[in-house]
């Protein structure tokens, strides 16, 4: 065991050998974060006015059931859009860990088993979970419609609401499934779930303001890419973690890029809370879910059904090595967004990496499991070390009205480059 005293010393006595020329060119791949790609799927991915009304309903308890639950509940912006819980708890407790939104819409797949194909419908589907929002559709829109600023912000980019006025008409609790839904008329349903997915597409058109990318790794690798001296960004030991990182302990085969990660699915091996075989399916229950789901990419409410995304996205396959597998995740903002995997069942950077290290406890399912999965057998001094690069990975606080970072600096106070600089 690490006491507090003997880290000190590892890393106080940590030195990190020169970069070499391939070093400096795979750091040149890690930063800085590149521009969101576009969202054809979603006309108002990128109107700021969508964005302003959708950061409206993310931070309003007032859709759901409690009347205290919103989706900042879960995705707090002092904690780089997480909650410090193992697992979500909205209106009731889930099971699995809220992921961070730093930089979201560069993902292709959303949530940790990869059920939603598209930014919108991600956020489409916490408002009729009964664990989160517990919601439904037609009290989405008629919370919206009774709400003189947001019926305002709403009906100047879409138009005119449903007239929501008739409770009969209108039953707050339908939702498809349910008899209360399939007594309403075809023209009704299909105006509420209009008016719903727009309040989607606007709270994807928020969440994809949510940038990052300023941490002291980003200042050290500017200033390599321009030749400046790096002394002083980021510490020894923190310099020896990012080698390790690339080199010796093969973190980048699965987070690389600017926000570290290979967007995949991969199965950690961990076993149940109580040390028994894994019983989430993860990916492969993610994807099939995905296939079928009312608000696909490929579906009628996307704005481009027969795009690119929605081909590739339809295509999707899943193999047996997919079953248990869950999202790579960012390592960007490491370290306020513990708890850790997809359970949260690691609190700290340092449990963390004594799994990866050890791979104590890991389960092998098959025959089909992760070839890249093998413990690091690090001295106490490189995990260390490898900790404090990870901790160099946090940024700054978000803007707090709009969750956008400020403009990148480098370490003379300049604009960083953009990547295709």
């Amino acid at each position: 065991m690490i006491t507090a005293a003997l880290s000190i010393c590892l890393i106080a006595g940590t030195q990190a050998p020169p970069l070499t020329d391939k070093e400096v060119r795979i750091i040149g791949t890690m930063s800085p974060v590149p521009p969101a790609p576009p969202d054809s799927s979603n006309r108002v991915a990128d109107n700021a006015e969508a964005a302003m009304l959708g950061a409206m309903v993310f931070n309003r308890s007032i859709f759901s059931s409690n009347g205290a639950v919103s989706c900042a509940t879960c995705h707090q912006p002092g904690r780089s859009f997480t909650d410090a819980r193992a697992v979500a708890q909205g209106v009731g407790v889930g099971t699995r860990n809220s992921p961070p939104l730093g930089s979201v819409a560069h993902q292709r797949w959303f949530f940790w088993d990869g059920r939603s194909d598209s930014l919108w419908s991600q956020a489409l589907s916490p408002f009729e979970n009964p664990l989160e929002i517990d919601s439904t559709r037609v009290n989405i829109v008629r919370v919206i419609s009774q709400e003189p600023d947001l019926k305002q912000q709403y009906e100047a980019l879409f138009g005119e609401l449903p007239d929501m006025g008739d409770a009969q008409r209108f039953p707050d609790r339908a939702k498809p499934g349910m008899p209360a839904w399939d007594a309403m008329s075809q023209a009704d349903r299909t105006s509420v779930t209009r008016a719903f997915v727009n309040v989607g597409k606007s709270v994807a058109a928020f969440e994809r303001t949510l940038t990052v990318g300023r941490s002291p790794f980003d200042r050290f690798a500017q200033a390599l890419k321009r030749g400046k001296p790096t002394d002083g960004i980021l510490s020894p030991a923190a310099v020896r973690g990012l080698q390790l990182f690339i080199g010796e302990a093969g973190c980048r085969n699965c987070h690389s890029g600017p926000l570290f990660t290979d967007r995949g699915f991969h199965n950690q091996g961990l076993p149940t809370a109580d040390g028994l075989f894994p019983t989430d399916p993860g990916r492969a229950g993610g994807l099939e879910s995905a296939r079928s789901a009312e608000f696909r990419l490929g579906s009628v409410w996307s704005d481009d059904p027969e795009g690119d995304r929605a081909r590739r996205a339809g295509n999707a396959t899943a193999g047996p090595e997919h079953w248990g597998a869950m999202k790579t995740p960012s390592l960007r903002n490491l370290p306020t967004t513990g708890p850790y995997m997809h359970d949260g069942r690691f609190h700290t950077l340092a449990q963390t990496l004594a799994f990866y290290n050890t791979l104590e406890g890991h389960i092998r399912i098959d025959h089909h499991q992760e070839t890249i999965l093998k413990p690091l057998h690090l001295p106490p001094e490189d995990i260390l070390a490898l900790e404090a690069f990870l901790e160099s990975l946090q940024d700054g606080a978000p803007d707090a009205r709009s969750g956008k970072n400020k403009p990148l600096i480098d370490v003379d106070g300049d604009p960083m480059l953009d990547a295709s600089e």
